[in-house]
């Protein structure tokens, strides 16, 4: 038998402020290039990135989630959202690309919660995270958590 999961619902809407700034690195990027398998010269090269039109070296676009992660902390760290994070299941992660993550930028993130919703006693929560740059949009970070409910013992 399992027990509703004790997030609290009133969250939905809830948006925090602004987080970081982040800085971006090319060891950053190309450490990440590396863990992902990315052997693109536009995360590991300056000059061929420059060549394409970038200012520098540029994340792969799974980049993002290191900073969002970040950024969700504030949410699931926060006492009154009633978030178990030993209980977190990571379930889904999209991104919208306003334009690349680019060696030297320095982005902030504003977390929004968008949705919780209940099922079989998990709850399902949806946060957006927008990621800027100089106030500019730099990307989208959507990321879906499931807070498994527990059993009872």
């Amino acid at each position: 038998m399992t027990e509703t999961s004790v997030v609290n619902l009133d969250f939905v809407g809830r948006t925090y402020p602004p987080s970081g700034p982040y800085a971006v690195s090319a060891a950053q990027i190309a450490a990440f290039a590396a863990a992902v398998g990315s052997d693109d010269p536009l995360h590991h090269d300056a000059e061929a990135a420059r060549a394409a039109g970038h200012a520098g070296v540029i994340a792969p676009p799974t980049f993002a989630v290191t900073i969002s992660q970040q950024c969700d902390r504030a949410y699931v760290m926060d006492p009154e959202a009633g978030v178990d994070y030993s209980r977190v299941v990571h379930g889904e992660q999209r991104f919208v690309h306003h334009r690349p993550i680019t060696a030297g930028d320095e982005l902030t993130g504003e977390l929004t919660v968008d949705s919780i919703r209940m099922a079989g006693g998990h709850a399902m929560i949806t946060t957006r995270t927008e990621l800027t740059a100089g106030g500019e949009p730099v990307c989208t970070s959507t990321s879906t958590i499931v807070v498994r409910g527990g059993e009872d013992r």
